[in-house]
């Protein structure tokens, strides 16, 4: 398998068991599924704090596993010395998520890897393999320090 210095790093800073041991994944308790050059699957497991007024899941955790997995696509795909930021984020829920309804699966697969600016897109699954929510994004590419 093809391998990059993002994905290299990604797999460095995730851990042996696939389990974020700080930061935002650390919060939420996703697990990286799965690592490969332009696709990341994430999951996780919802809980009572992820409940929004109507007793579902609040669709920012949704917003912020789709992030995570887009633009850790685009990380897996970086050179040496690179880095990214996201710039723009288009989150569809297409049905509630019930927070006893399982683990929530999603996959962050590029579109377009350019110099500057690379797409990714993305989808949450439940238990079921129901579609309940989809994504893009726009991530801003830094290339790696000239020293000049």
């Amino acid at each position: 398998m093809e391998t990059t210095a993002g994905l290299e790093q990604l797999k460095e800073l995730l851990g042996r068991n696939g389990e974020a041991s700080y930061g935002i994944g650390a919060l939420l308790g996703m697990t990286a599924e799965t690592l490969e050059p332009g696709r990341v699957v994430f999951a996780l497991a919802p809980r009572a704090e992820f409940s929004n007024p109507l007793g579902t899941v609040h669709g920012g955790i949704m917003s912020t596993l789709l992030d995570s997995a887009m633009a850790c696509a685009v990380h897996t795909s970086l050179p040496a010395g690179a880095s990214y930021t996201s710039l723009e984020l288009k989150v569809n829920f297409v049905r509630p998520v019930p927070l006893e309804g399982g683990r929530l699966v999603c996959e962050g697969t590029t579109v377009h890897m350019g110099r500057r600016v690379a797409t990714a897109e993305g989808r949450i699954t439940n238990a079921d393999g129901k579609l309940v929510a989809h994504g893009t994004t726009t991530c801003m590419v830094f290339p790696p320090a000239t020293g000049e």
